[in-house]
């Protein structure tokens, strides 16, 4: 499969663009960076190379006043209004000290207009100030490459602003001018469909040269993070997930604090497939992880007592090949086992906040399984009264409404009454959220006068255009009866009870929840990729939100010598997640890919796990 595509030129394709801007704006210059763009700057270029391209100091964007630096200064942030008013602060904050400096605003990835009017209104905005520093996909690992923006999935699927689906559309235009143009298309949601016919729009306006027969990605399937909520809502049990989980990796790096190194200083790991053991461990259900370190740990202790006995051209020999290899190897060994003990204790009893895993993963594979509803419902009022995490809490309640499409108005009162004793009233916004974005839902039952429903019934009428129709049509179709149960039997994805899973050896991609259920938006991507469409799956697709499409593109009868190429082509995909992917669902891509020939190219908005998807809902008293 030599024509996978080397996503290490996406990184070498941001760098240039910001070489270049940084390039026009002459002489040495100070930077200050958005909090949340320090890691992904840090991935694309380092400090070394910042250095190089003229910058003296690094700062970070925040309200308090930067006086000092050059008379030269560069922000580098979102296009938000809240950092639109720490910029303004700054410049007239050097106005009152008579601080002379010039400036530049580097938008990521694009300029809005709301910035430009509040720079206006600040009466601080000037031609040239601004320029746009598309920075597109940050490549984490060979197979993966990610926006880094988080935002997106509330603007869409809460607030059902589109904003940001430009970005998604001019991403996949620009793996198509550096990959070639992509054939089989298919997708399910509605943003998925919004970027069909925005990409299809930028591709014409650019005047894209067609060259079908050149591609190196052969299918790209666009899906929705609404199409499947409960694979985030679930527990992850892979040694990534909950790496992710417990230390919370960003942007493919992960701080690994006191706990875990056994020393006073935190490490920082860059966690890819660079890294031989990471490699081996990242998608071993956990029970496995263990096991393997154990038996690595005395292979490298074999090789370096083997030293001991050997003469001294073969030490030499052995310093001067192996020896960095095994330190290498030996320092990521210490450090994994290390993090594997600190997973150990924060998912076992004693963090009486978090629970205890086996009792959660009890929980959640009952309701997959669609069975004890009333232990079920029991339990999760044990967490409202024991105060567990108020994260864990809320995916327990929304993993519930999700699998039985949508709560009785009795127990969807009863427990909101509860929480909201529990954890604090301002969380009554925090329910209206999340029955927006269709996570915490009540089901229909005939007429409903309750205060809750004139609450949406408002929320709608202040909602205008196209987010009207999109968080109505997300709601009705998360609503239909059963709707869960029923893409279950039909996709296979909740095994049959009583059956036996091995997890040392996995048949299917239901290993990642240890056996208890396969991922549906891999399921579909399995079935897309196999079916070259949607072919034979409308009764499945009509019970998930937003509509379908598909486009497929015959091959040319002029084929020739390129035929070969589009044959290796053909088994290469691109899926695109709208809204973020979790590294469970990661794992049981690289596992189909394995399993079927496949070569699969991650695309997603961000990688998220269940606690930031629910965080970006969730209300805080300001």
């Amino acid at each position: 499969m030599e024509s996978f595509p080397d996503v290490r030129i996406l990184k070498a394709q941001a760098r240039e663009q910001f070489t270049i801007l940084l390039g026009n704006f002459y002489g040495k210059k100070d930077l200050v960076i958005d909090p949340s763009l320090m890691t992904v700057l840090d991935r694309i270029t380092g400090l070394q190379f910042l250095k190089e391209k003229g910058v003296d100091k690094v700062y970070k964007l925040e309200h308090k006043e930067i006086l000092g630096g050059g008379n030269k200064r560069v922000y580098i942030v979102r296009p938000s209004v809240k950092a639109m008013r720490h910029i303004a602060a700054h410049i007239h904050s050097d106005r009152r000290a008579e601080k002379m400096r010039a400036y530049k605003i580097f938008m990521v990835p694009r300029c809005l207009h709301v910035c430009e009017s509040i720079l206006e209104q600040e009466g601080v905005f000037g031609p040239n100030l601004i320029e746009d520093l598309n920075i597109g996909f940050i490549p984490l690992d060979q197979d993966i490459i990610s926006l880094e923006n988080p935002a997106l999935l509330n603007s869409v699927f809460m607030e059902g602003d589109f904003t940001w689906l430009h970005t998604v559309a001019h991403s996949i235009v620009g793996l198509q001018t550096t990959f070639g143009t992509i054939p089989n298309v298919y997708g399910q949601g509605h943003a998925a469909k919004i970027v069909e016919s925005l990409t299809n729009t930028l591709t014409s306006e650019l005047g894209e040269k067609k060259s079908p027969l050149q591609h190196q990605i052969g299918h790209l399937v666009v899906l929705d993070r609404d199409v499947d909520y409960v694979t985030p809502l679930c527990s992850q049990v892979t040694y990534e997930g909950l790496l992710d989980d417990i230390f919370e990796i960003k942007c493919g790096v992960v701080d690994f604090g006191p706990e875990v190194t056994k020393t006073e200083k935190s490490v920082k790991t860059m966690l890819n497939s660079e890294d031989s053991l990471f490699s081996e461990i990242r998608d071993r259900h956990f029970t496995n992880v263990f096991p393997y370190l154990s038996a690595r740990a005395k292979e490298i202790q074999a090789n370096y007592d083997k030293s001991h006995s050997m003469e001294l051209k073969d030490l030499k020999t052995f310093v001067s090949s192996e020896l960095k290899g095994l330190k290498q190897e030996h320092r990521s060994l210490t450090l994994h086992i290390g993090a594997s003990e600190v997973i150990m204790k924060h998912k076992t009893k004693g963090s009486l906040r978090r629970g205890d895993l086996q009792d959660i993963l009890h929980i959640e594979h009952s309701l997959l399984e669609g069975s004890d509803f009333r232990e079920c419902v029991n339990y999760i009022e044990e967490c409202i009264h024991r105060q567990y995490d108020m994260l864990l809490t809320l995916r327990l309640l929304c993993l519930l409404s999700c699998t039985t499409s949508g709560l009785l108005p009795k127990d969807y009162n009863n427990l909101k009454h509860k929480f909201l004793h529990s954890y604090g009233f301002e969380h009554m916004l925090t329910f209206f959220n999340l029955k927006k974005a269709g996570l915490l839902t009540e089901a229909q039952t005939g007429k409903d006068t309750s205060i809750e429903s004139n609450l949406n019934k408002l929320a709608d009428s202040r909602t205008v255009g196209s987010a009207v129709s999109y968080v109505t049509s997300s709601l009705a179709a998360l609503q239909k009866k059963d709707w869960f149960r029923t893409v279950s039997k039909k996709l296979s994805l909740i095994p049959k009870p009583g059956t036996e899973y091995n997890l040392k050896k996995p048949s299917d991609m239901a290993y990642v929840f240890g056996g208890a259920y396969t991922p549906l938006t891999c399921r579909l991507v399995e079935q897309a990729i196999q079916r070259q469409g949607w072919g034979g799956l409308e009764d499945v697709l009509r019970h998930l939100p937003g509509s379908n499409f598909e486009k497929l593109e015959a091959r040319s009868a002029k084929a020739g010598k390129s035929a070969s190429s589009g044959e290796q082509a053909s088994k290469v995909a691109l899926v695109y997640f709208i809204g973020g992917v979790t590294y469970s669902e990661v794992a049981a891509l690289r596992f189909l890919a394995k399993q079927k020939g496949y070569r699969i190219l991650i695309a997603t908005t961000a990688i998220i796990n269940g606690n930031r998807m629910l965080s970006s809902f969730v209300e805080t008293v300001r």
